[in-house]
């Protein structure tokens, strides 16, 4: 089966629904807010996201199909399998999500995305443009190798951040409670944006919130988050959004000094983590405002 590239056939209707919630902000008074140098930074971040992938895509389909040639199975393409494809998939997407959190490495490629004071469909197009270098493309790993065909694999993904799209808004406040009960939706997903203390590292799930129910992350929304970066950015240059935090790892791994151990911590740790206490962890920081 040939499987469409989704995420390209879906920029149209991004451009559409981006433009009608900013005409529904305008009319209505509410729902959110744009600001235009934000905006445009969001939008220069997703297209650099795309060029990224065309140059760097055959990295990962490489590995991929060199992957497929020691596969156990071979499932096919038939409805169920590709179901079955989506939902294991949203589960591997969870525990990279996870990582990209938890880990600096990984977070130094996520935490563009996080890097908006603003909370609208602009910011779902705020994407990076280094996920190649975080190597977590090997978590898809066991999905090719049990059978589902790359092709697939790709495919599922793309329809995952195609649903996310969506739930960037606050023009929605909540969805039907047997939605939000299995759903990731806008309420969900706005506490993950939420620089706020005990919204830090909650709400991982792509498309299904179960994942987060079932492994302990899930924080209901309570009041409306304060978006962001525990110390955000004060830049638009998405050159800066875009490498800030690899620069700022890389200079931490190679100061002076240091253990063989403290510079692989620097990499591995959590964000926020220095040798000597001098910054916070988000769990240090979730402790230390703890009512």
């Amino acid at each position: 089966m040939d499987f469409p590239d989704v995420v390209m056939l879906s920029i149209p209707l991004f451009i559409v629904l981006l433009v009608a919630e900013i005409l529904w902000i305008r009319i209505k008074g509410r729902g959110g807010a744009y600001e235009t140098r934000d905006t445009a930074t969001s939008l220069l971040m997703g297209l650099g996201n795309v060029v990224a992938g065309v140059a760097l895509g055959f990295v990962a389909y490489g590995f991929f199909t060199w992957l497929w040639g020691f596969r156990l199975f071979d499932l096919g393409s038939s409805v169920l399998v590709i179901a079955l494809c989506f939902v294991l998939d949203d589960l591997r997407y969870y525990w990279v999500h996870r990582l990209g959190h938890r880990v600096r490495w990984v977070w130094a490629s996520h935490v563009n995305h996080h890097s908006s004071q603003h909370y609208n469909l602009s910011t779902a197009l705020r994407q990076t443009w280094t996920a190649t270098f975080t190597l977590m493309m090997v978590l898809r790993a066991p999905l090719i190798l049990f059978g589902f065909s790359p092709e697939m694999v790709l495919f599922v993904g793309g329809v995952n951040l195609v649903y996310q799209f969506w739930i960037h808004t606050e023009a929605i406040d909540k969805m039907p409670r047997w939605f939000e009960m299995v759903m990731n939706t806008p309420s969900h997903h706005r506490v993950h944006h939420g620089r706020d203390p005990k919204y830090l590292d909650t709400n991982y799930a792509g498309v299904f919130i179960i994942w987060d129910k079932l492994f302990g992350t899930f924080v209901p929304e309570q009041e409306t988050p304060d978006y962001g970066l525990v110390q955000n950015l004060g830049t638009f240059n998405p050159l800066r959004v875009a490498f800030h935090e690899w620069l700022s790892m890389l200079r931490d791994i190679f100061a002076p000094g240091l253990t063989l151990r403290q510079r692989f911590a620097y990499a591995l740790k959590p964000p926020g983590w220095s040798h000597d206490g001098s910054r916070k962890t988000s769990d240090q920081i979730k402790a230390r405002n703890a009512p």
